[in-house]
């Protein structure tokens, strides 16, 4: 007898998953055009976005071990040198893309607050989606984030010659909540119920491509009416500062001699910002109207993100 009839209900279950996680792409780009019809269909999602963000990092805390993070500590030059780049790498292509593309002044604005911001939580997400160093991941997000309120101004004044202001203690309790509780969480379970939780971790990466995908709608949703009216020009400018982004951390971290597997982290992590200060500081001290890469740039860097990840995944196949 076949094996496939032996456990019929058992392959069926476990063809979704393997289903969703091989055409991830696809339903991403599926969702967006229905979001963008019908935006009604996703903004919902958002007052839930951290809570479906904070789910995946328990996930993720699932499927790592302590171990893994103790050996970050015999990486600190992989990590200084990630934490080098993600302050340095973005808000020089702000500038150098803005340049040479001749965008508006409010353009290039947003695009260097937005380079000047800490890396995103859902660079941690596409670094577990792309097969990437997720402790590191995490760590560079953290130790990003803590410097922000120092170096994000400092970053923005040194180009901009205008003086913001961050909370610094909002932002260390947001990525507390979102990213630690619950990776710590995740890490606490798997350390004395890791054989009754292996079931569960065969359709953790396919919950975590759903919430992403809905992540991307949503702000698809949200932004609907200046996806269709920005300029084309403005929205090359976003693409290219992520792609260059995203191309400069892989690079230099592979000339560094970091694993291909740390490189990819790097790139995520510089090429990722955190787009949501990024526009909530555009919007504050320099008009609304230079919220708008900002608000660009988190779709896209998703959508860039999700589909990086693919093709990783699929070269790693």
């Amino acid at each position: 007898m076949f094996p496939c009839l032996r456990h019929p209900t058992r392959m069926t279950i476990y063809a979704v998953p393997r289903f969703i996680e091989k055409q991830f792409l696809v339903i991403a780009v599926a969702m967006s055009a229905l979001a963008l019809a019908w935006p009604p269909s996703f903004t919902w999602v958002k007052p839930h976005i951290p809570l479906g963000l904070g789910l995946i990092m328990f996930g993720m805390g699932l499927t790592l071990d302590f171990k893994d993070f103790r050996d970050i500590l015999r990486k600190w030059p992989v990590v200084g040198l990630g934490m080098a780049l993600q302050y340095a790498v973005m808000p020089v292509l702000a500038v150098g893309v803005s340049s040479i593309l001749g965008l508006p002044m409010e353009a290039m604005i947003g695009m260097v607050v937005v380079g000047a911001c800490p890396g995103g939580t859902a660079s941690n997400v596409i670094a577990y989606l792309a097969g990437a160093n997720v402790p590191l991941s995490v760590t560079l997000t953290l130790a990003s984030t803590c410097l922000a309120p120092l170096l994000t101004p400092a970053i923005i004044y040194l180009i901009l010659e205008r003086q913001v202001e961050i909370e610094f203690w909002s932002m260390v309790q947001s990525v507390f909540w979102i990213v630690v509780f619950p990776l710590v969480d995740g890490l606490v379970l798997r350390r004395f119920f890791r054989a009754r939780l292996e079931p569960l971790l065969r359709w953790f990466p396919s919950f975590s491509i759903i919430v992403i995908v809905m992540l991307i709608a949503c702000i698809m949703g949200l932004n609907r009416e200046t996806l269709l009216a920005y300029p084309v020009l403005v929205l090359l400018g976003v693409a290219l500062h992520n792609g260059l982004g995203l191309a400069a951390g892989y690079g230099a971290a592979r000339l560094a001699r970091c694993s291909k597997r740390d490189a990819r982290t790097i790139a995520i992590e510089v090429g990722m910002q955190n787009s949501g200060l990024g526009v909530a500081l555009a919007v504050k001290h320099f008009g609304a109207v230079t919220a708008l890469p900002g608000a660009l740039f988190s779709l896209w860097h998703n959508l860039s993100g999700v589909y990086l990840s693919r093709r990783w995944n699929h070269r790693d196949d």
